[in-house]
């Protein structure tokens, strides 16, 4: 079976990429900028709570190693889904939780997911995160590329 992708946001994009970079069957993955309006967009442009998007990751992955709906899960896993516009300490429209689905298979599971997690009583708080389609994935700066691995001192 061909590589799939997933696009996911769930705060600064740094954590979210080394997470899924460790995941048996992601293949590769890619931090950007999607959901918004701005083409183009840096990341100075992104901060400014002016362009609509939010930091964004896309995930290259094997379907015959890992499913898409694992994927979700560790999504869900990786960040609050209930706290709109907020990641910890990060605050803004850029750092919203939301799943771009690439077609309606995934669309189908992410809400499938969701509805599940939102009725299990996992979480205190509704989730809110936006379930939309896959826009424009415009990818940021080099430096902002596989940042963590770049930079020893966050290694354990």
């Amino acid at each position: 079976m061909p590589e799939k992708h997933a696009t996911f946001a769930a705060g600064c994009f740094w954590g979210v990429e080394a997470s899924f970079t460790k995941m048996p069957g992601v293949v590769d993955t890619v931090v950007g900028y999607s959901g918004g309006e701005v083409k183009n967009p840096t990341y100075h442009m992104v901060c400014s709570n002016q362009t609509g998007h939010a930091e964004a990751v896309q995930i290259t992955y094997d379907p015959d190693k890992i499913t898409y709906k694992d994927l979700v899960k560790a999504f869900f896993d990786l960040h609050d889904p209930t706290t709109p516009n907020r990641q910890g300490p990060d605050v803004g429209s850029q750092y919203r939780s939301v799943i771009f689905y690439h077609d309606e298979e995934q669309h189908q599971i992410a809400e499938q997911v969701k509805t599940e997690l939102d009725g299990s009583g996992t979480y205190r708080y509704p989730i809110v995160t936006q379930i939309v389609p896959a826009q424009n994935f415009y990818q940021a700066e080099e430096y902002h590329q596989d940042y963590y691995a770049k930079h020893s001192f966050w290694r354990s």
